[in-house]
Formats: structure tokens, C-alpha cells, sequence
């Protein structure tokens, strides 16, 4: 050291002596103590041997310092830091924390209280909703092999623990074979229990654990409001799960049914979002009970405008317990076949023209009149029907509603028009046929 300044300059400085053990731990600061890991473990390898310095100075020394090395305190400290890093490692990995998020603190999210009776109302609605899967049976031209593709989808909800669904019915018309995706993504073929065509209802039944079910609450839909606000779940183009909101644009609309064009009545009108895929899901109040089963739209372009239309849990309900119980609703029928409604307006007439009324059906027994042709092939008009047990028959929808309001084995007055002639004669109705 001889290029080092002479230490005579600061005759007021302390001598130190340190061991040179310590050389890498002293060198940020002459006052600093090494590690005691690092200390046990030199002191039981070799004897500390202690080093007098010369009259260095501090800054003279801090030099020296860093010009000494020990390799062996060097490849403890590496040693410990790579144990460190591991144990770091294998604590992110335990414990399954995103390495970003571990590092980042994220100020939890306020929502108001409307917004969290959603979400809530979202989370325990949502594993009611299942996903409808419609197949249908396909030949290959040249194989002749028959396979399944899909051919339609729409939502539906669980019943009760006993696996009953409920969907509408035009979502599985003409499907060879039906699957039922749970909300925890699990699929099972379903069998169809029975359907209405003239209310669009449909009672599916799937073989999942009754702990994989989970019911809806089934609400009332007498005492509905205007105004009142509701919520859509279902599955619109195939998105799982989605949730739209709205209010109760309208009451005791009335809708055709898709497959046999009679009237739906008392249907819900809503301008929550109802789109190709929602048919067939739930239509819930703000406590989240079922109020109504949403079936249709009425949108040119086919997408949602706004117009949509439930059909009320009332009338579901007691479709729905028909079904389950005996596979079929009962309703009652005069055992007709009338003309278009355009038809008879064409003939400057108010009420409903028979076409067909077969003689073993309540009609034919009663005795109306069928149109027909004589033997020069001129059209001979049927009986008129314009009214039945006192009320006003104008077209065919009127007569929907007065038979929904009877029950098989009434006995009920038609009036019709034969000829000039008006006549009134007694019709016992009976069931509507089965249906395959």
C-alpha cells in the first residue's frame, strides 16, 4: 500500500482491528456486524485469526475492504439468496397466486344496492337456466350412414329435483334426440315427458344427480304492474348464461301459437332483450321467482326491438302439472276443421265457417253442417258458427278463448248460421286427440 497517503495526517483516528472473516460484511460500514449463519459457520471451519491495522483511515480502509474477497462467505451469500428465491417461488406456487396480482393491491369495487340485487339475483338464478341442444337425424347421400347435427338451440329451466325442464315447445320441434347442458357445463340426454302445441310449452326429463338440480322459484302472475322490472336469462345465439333487464310493457297480450296458430293469451309484453336462443328461458321478477316463460318477439329483422313476449307462469303452471302427471294436457274441442278468418270475411259474414266436422267427433254427433261440394262440384257452405253458449263468435281466435274457458264434458249451445236460418244446437265437448 504504498501509494496510499500517510495516516500520520489524522492523528485523531482510532485504530481497528477486524477479522478477515468479516471482510465482506464490514465493507458498507466499520460499524456493521456479519451474519450470525455466516459467523457459526466460519468459526467452526477455522480459527478467526484477527489482523492489527496500520494506522489506516477510514476512507483508506473501506478501500482495503473491497479489495478483499473471501470465496467462501461469497458462495454462502449466493447460496442463500438462490434458497430464497426458490422458497419465494414454491410460496407463489402453493398458494396458486397470479405473479401480477401478487404484487398489485386492488381497491375493492363499489356497487350500489340496486346493482348488487342483481348480481345477486344473477347468481342464484343462474343454475336454474340450462342449455338446450336441438338434433336432428341426417343421411349422407353417398354413404348412406344417418348422423346427428344440430339444428337449433334455446334455453330452459329446472322444475324440480325429479329433473323435469321446461323449455318451449318450438324449441324441440322435429328433434330426433335432445341435450340438456347444466349450468356447471355438464350434458345429458333428455326425454321428451309431453308438450302443448297450443301454448308452446314443452316438459323435458334428465337423469342428473338431484344434487347437480336446482328448482326455480315459481312466482304468481295475476297481480302484475306496468312499469314493474324484470329480468331475462337464457342463451340468445348460443352465449350461455346472458342476463338482460327491462320492465313489463304491457299486460294481457295475446300472441299465436307457432305451431297451430291458436291464441295465447294474457301473454307478458317486455322490452328486456329477448333474441334467437333466449325461447324457452325464465322470466323473473326482483325477488327472482318465475313470472313468465319467454317465447317470442316481434322484430322484422329477427333480432330484439325492443317487443318481446312472455307466456305468464299461471297459465305454465297448469300446463306444466297436466304434462308431468299424465304426459298430455286435456282440453276440450268442438271437433272441427273452420276456414281462414279472411275467407269468411270474403263472404261478407261475422263468424266461423265449418270445413270438416267428422261424424265421430262432438260436432259431427251434434250434427253440424260441413262444407262440401254437390255433384256438379258447386260449393255448398257449412254451418256459420256465431256464437257459443251466448257469446259473440267474429273469427277463430274468439272461439279459442271461449273453449279455454270450458272443460271436457261440458255441454255448451252453439249458435250457427245454416242458410238463411239461424240454429242453436247443444255439443258435448270432448278431449283433443292424442298427439304423436
Amino acid at each position: 500500500f504504498s501509494s496510499l497517503p500517510s495516516f500520520s495526517r489524522f492523528p485523531n483516528r482510532k485504530l481497528i482491528t477486524f477479522p478477515l472473516s468479516k471482510s465482506i460484511s464490514l465493507h458498507k460500514s466499520p460499524s456493521s456486524t456479519s451474519s450470525p449463519i455466516l459467523s457459526l459457520l466460519h468459526h467452526k471451519t477455522q480459527k478467526r485469526s484477527l489482523i492489527p491495522y496500520k494506522t489506516y483511515c477510514p476512507p483508506c480502509l473501506h478501500k482495503l475492504l473491497l479489495t478483499t474477497k473471501n470465496p467462501f462467505s461469497t458462495a454462502l451469500d449466493s447460496l442463500l439468496i438462490l434458497c430464497t428465491s426458490v422458497a419465494l417461488a414454491l410460496s407463489l406456487f402453493i398458494a396458486d397466486v397470479d405473479p401480477a396480482s401478487a404484487f398489485v393491491v386492488t381497491p375493492p369495487r363499489k356497487l350500489q344496492s340496486d346493482e348488487l340485487a342483481t348480481v345477486q339475483l344473477f347468481q342464484e338464478n343462474t343454475p336454474s337456466v340450462v342449455y338446450i341442444t336441438n338434433l336432428a337425424a341426417r343421411q349422407d347421400a353417398f354413404t348412406l350412414d344417418v348422423f346427428e347435427v344440430p339444428q337449433g338451440s334455446g334455453s330452459g329451466f329446472v322444475w324440480d329435483k325429479d329433473g323435469h325442464v321446461v323449455t318451449n315447445y318450438h324449441v324441440i320441434r322435429g328433434a330426433s334426440d335432445l341435450r340438456v347442458t347444466l349450468a356447471d357445463q355438464s350434458t345429458f340426454d333428455a326425454k321428451v315427458v309431453g308438450f302443448d302445441q297450443d301454448k308452446d310449452v314443452a316438459v323435458l326429463r334428465v337423469d342428473a344427480p338431484k344434487d347437480k338440480l336446482r328448482p326455480i322459484p315459481i312466482g304468481v302472475s295475476a297481480d302484475l304492474l306496468v312499469g314493474q322490472k324484470v329480468f331475462a336469462i337464457g342463451n340468445p345465439f348460443g352465449l350461455d348464461h346472458t342476463l338482460t333487464t327491462g320492465v313489463i310493457s304491457g299486460l294481457r297480450r295475446e300472441i299465436s301459437s307457432a305451431a297451430t296458430g291458436r291464441p295465447i293469451q294474457d301473454v307478458i309484453q317486455t322490452d328486456a332483450a329477448i333474441n334467437p336462443g333466449n325461447s324457452g328461458g325464465p322470466l323473473l321478477d326482483s325477488t327472482g321467482s318465475l313470472i313468465g316463460i319467454n317465447t317470442a318477439i316481434y322484430s322484422p329483422s329477427g333480432a330484439s326491438s325492443g317487443v318481446g313476449f312472455s307466456i305468464p307462469v299461471d297459465t305454465v303452471n297448469g300446463i306444466v302439472d297436466q304434462l308431468v302427471r299424465f304426459g298430455k294436457v286435456t282440453r276440450p274441442v268442438l271437433g272441427i276443421k273452420f276456414a281462414p278468418d279472411q275467407s269468411v270475411e270474403q263472404l261478407g259474414v261475422s263468424g266461423v265457417l265449418v270445413l270438416d266436422a267428422p261424424a265421430n267427433g262432438p260436432a259431427g254427433k251434434a250434427g253440424l253442417l260441413p262444407t262440401k261440394r254437390d255433384a256438379y262440384g258447386r260449393l255448398i257452405l257449412g254451418d256459420i258458427i256465431t256464437s257459443v253458449n251466448g257469446k259473440k263468435v267474429s273469427n277463430g281466435s274468439d272461439l279459442y278463448r271461449i273453449l279455454d274457458q270450458c272443460k271436457v264434458g261440458d255441454k255448451v249451445t252453439v249458435e250457427v248460421l245454416r242458410g238463411d236460418q239461424k240454429e242453436k244446437i247443444p255439443v258435448v265437448l270432448e278431449p283433443k286427440a292424442d298427439e304423436t
